[in-house]
C-alpha cells in the first residue's frame, strides 16, 4: 500500500508530465524575443487570453517571465489584467526559484495558500535557454482546483500511526491518576447499547468519550452530520428507538463479530492503570481503523486487526 507520501510524490509527477508540453512551447517563444520585455509581455498575454486558458493550461492565474538571477523582466500577466508594477521585482527567494531541478523538467513549488484568493495554489517553472544558454525562466501560478486531479481517493489510511500530544500533560502525567466517571459506573451497560447501534442500527462511526461520559455518532445514511449524547441518553437503551433498524454494512472492514471485541478492549485500557488509561475511544467499520486517546495525551490510529492483537505489554510495557 502506498503511504501518504507516496501518494502526494506520485500525484505531483502527474501535474509536472501534464504541464510539460505547454510549458515547453511557451518557453521556446519566449527565447526567441527574451531581449524584449515588451515582445516577452504579448507572447504571455496571447496565450493567457487563448479560449481563457494560458498554455492549454486552463485557469492559470498568472504569468510571468524571470531572469537568470530571479529578477521579474515581465508583466503580471492574468485574464483580468496586466501590472507591469511587478517589473524589477526580486524573486530569487521564493521557495519555487530556489528549489527549481532539472533544465527539461518543470519545477513544482510546494502547495501554498494564495493571500488573494485564500485558496491552495502551485507555481510551475520552467527554464528558458537559447542552445546550451540559459536565459531565465517561464513561471505560472495555478489554483490547485483548476489542474488535474486523479479520480482515485487517497489510500484507505489503513496505517498505524502514533501522535503525541501536549508535552506539558506527559510532565505532570505521575501527578495525576483516574477519576471515576459516571460512564464508567455504568460502562458494561453503554458499550453495549453502542454494540447494538453499530451493528443493528446503522452507526459506522462512534467515538465514546470515557472521561466526558458521552458518545458522537455517525450514521451510515446520513454520514454529514453526527449526534451527540450525553450519559443519560447513552444508557438508556431506549436510545435505540431513535434510530430505526438497518443491517450491518456490506462494505464494512470490521466484521460484526468483531465490534464487542473492540468495546471490550476500550474498557480493558480504560481499567488496566490508574496513572496511563484511556480517555476515548472511536471505531469507523468502513475503514476498519480504531483509534484511541489516552490521559498522557498520546494518539494511536490502527487498523482494528492490529488493535486487538495487541497486548498489555504493547500498551503499558513489560509488568
Amino acid at each position: 500500500m502506498a503511504s501518504f507520501s507516496d501518494l502526494v510524490v506520485s500525484r505531483r509527477e502527474l501535474l509536472r508530465d501534464y504541464l510539460h508540453e505547454p510549458m515547453v512551447g511557451l518557453a521556446a517563444q519566449c527565447a526567441d524575443v527574451w531581449g524584449c520585455r515588451q515582445s516577452v509581455d504579448e507572447i504571455l498575454g496571447n496565450r493567457v487570453m487563448q479560449a481563457g486558458q494560458c498554455a492549454g493550461m486552463p485557469s492559470c492565474e498568472l504569468l510571468y517571465a524571470v531572469d537568470i538571477e530571479g529578477r521579474q523582466i515581465s508583466s503580471n500577466i492574468s485574464q483580468e489584467y496586466w501590472d507591469g508594477s511587478a517589473i524589477g521585482q526580486d524573486l530569487s527567494m521564493r521557495p519555487y526559484f530556489s528549489t527549481r531541478g532539472e533544465s527539461d523538467r518543470v519545477s513544482l513549488s510546494d502547495i501554498y495558500i494564495s493571500q488573494t484568493t485564500r485558496r491552495s495554489c502551485l507555481t510551475a517553472i520552467y527554464q528558458v535557454t537559447e542552445g546550451d544558454t540559459h536565459l531565465g525562466f517561464i513561471a505560472a501560478d495555478f489554483r490547485l482546483s483548476a489542474l488535474p486531479q486523479e479520480e482515485r481517493e487517497s489510500d484507505d489510511g489503513r496505517l498505524w500511526q502514533q501522535i503525541k500530544g501536549d508535552p506539558s500533560v506527559r510532565q505532570t502525567l505521575f501527578m495525576q491518576e483516574r477519576a471515576v466517571s459516571p460512564m464508567d459506573e455504568k460502562l458494561d451497560d453503554v458499550l453495549s447499547t453502542i454494540d447494538e447501534l453499530v451493528v443493528e442500527r446503522g452507526v459506522f462511526h462512534t467515538k465514546i468519550h470515557f472521561s466526558s461520559s458521552r458518545a458522537t455518532l455517525w450514521l451510515y445514511d446520513d454520514p454529514y452530520r453526527y449526534r451527540i449524547h450525553v450519559l443519560d441518553e447513552i444508557i438508556n437503551p431506549s436510545v435505540c428507538l431513535a434510530y430505526p433498524g438497518r443491517g450491518y454494512p456490506q462494505d464494512a472492514i470490521i466484521p460484526q463479530g468483531e465490534v464487542r471485541a473492540i468495546l471490550d478492549k476500550f474498557e480493558q485500557l480504560r481499567m488496566a492503570d490508574e496513572t496511563v488509561y484511556l480517555r476515548d475511544g472511536s471505531l469507523n467499520v468502513i475503514n476498519g481503523m480504531v483509534g484511541i486517546h489516552f490521559s498522557c495525551d498520546g494518539q494511536h490510529y490502527m487498523p482494528y486487526e492490529e488493535f486487538l492483537q495487541a497486548g498489555d505489554e504493547f500498551w503499558f510495557g513489560a509488568q
